[in-house]
């Protein structure tokens, strides 16, 4: 053994051996409402069945599925909106659930759905955020005009509150959010929907930049096949709440003899791959 390899502390080797998601029989049921059983009627949907899986750190993982087949679930459970009904997961080994402060600050979540103070600016709104994770007005003066501009949101409109911007706009703040802190953990649900074209790939360019000059490990959750395929090494297909296969694009299109991504889809789940509707597809119903 060199000087060298006996200066590396074992903790460090061992840190970097660790997954930087870890997934175990996660699952997730709803109570949603059912009309057939009268207006106070409840029918239980599962959203996620078991589902297990890592993500090595540094790596970039596509999750591909229908309109409820738990997509949006598994982001909310791992950046700890949601609590689980069992299993486990963690997040640069801490818990989910016991240790949801500490993966708070790890994590980034970008969504179709992402929340914002609405009478606040874009630029109200990512000053907030980076006084959250410890950043100072220093650090994000320059920064904050930077990342709007990287994601194509236009200069004049920085200073308009969130309410009067379209969903599409609204989205490209809420990646300009997640991104501006260098997240160690990207969750990314849907990042370009609802963006123009040119818009599209200026984010994707974005997200591959982000892995690469910082390291990032990042989940792609979309329904963009040759978005996943371009932007992620492995793809893994969830359907009505089970992880049916994780590998490669170019394996799974070998495993199920497909010519394409969508071929492959559909042999796997028997479904045409569709894009996604507005429902959300992890939305409880409280009575």
């Amino acid at each position: 053994m060199t000087e060298m390899q006996e200066a590396v502390p074992i903790e460090a080797v061992r840190r970097r051996a660790e997954p930087a998601v870890a997934v175990h029989e996660l699952s997730k049921r709803f109570r949603l409402k059912d009309r057939k059983k009268g207006r106070f009627g409840k029918k239980t949907r599962v959203a996620l069945d078991g589902v297990t899986f890592e993500i090595a750190r540094g790596e970039t993982v596509a999750i591909l599925g229908q309109n409820g087949s738990g997509k949006s679930t598994l982001v909310r459970l791992l950046s700890t909106l949601l609590l689980p009904d069992g299993g486990a997961a963690e997040v640069l080994g801490h818990d989910v659930v016991s240790e949801h402060r500490a993966v708070r600050r790890l994590v980034n979540r970008v969504s179709v759905e992402a929340s914002f103070f609405k009478k606040m600016s874009a630029a109200e709104n990512l000053s907030y955020a980076a006084r959250y994770y410890g950043m100072t007005a220093g650090q994000t003066r320059d920064r904050i005009p930077a990342i709007l501009e990287r994601v194509g949101f236009p200069p004049d409109r920085r200073d308009e509150s969130m309410e009067n911007l379209s969903r599409g706009m609204q989205q490209k703040v809420a990646l300009a959010r997640a991104l501006l802190t260098s997240p160690v953990v990207l969750l990314l649900d849907e990042p370009t929907t609802g963006l123009d074209p040119r818009s599209k790939l200026e984010v994707q360019e974005f997200i591959r930049e982000i892995r690469s000059s910082h390291d990032s490990t990042i989940l792609l959750c979309t329904h963009d096949l040759a978005e996943a395929e371009a932007l992620a090494e492995r793809v893994g297909i969830l359907d009505r709440g089970r992880l049916l296969v994780l590998e490669p694009a170019a394996e799974i299109k070998r495993r199920y003899g497909a010519a394409t991504l969508e071929e492959a889809f559909f042999a796997a789940t028997g479904r045409e791959f569709e894009a996604e509707g507005d429902e959300d597809d992890d939305r409880e119903v409280f009575a």
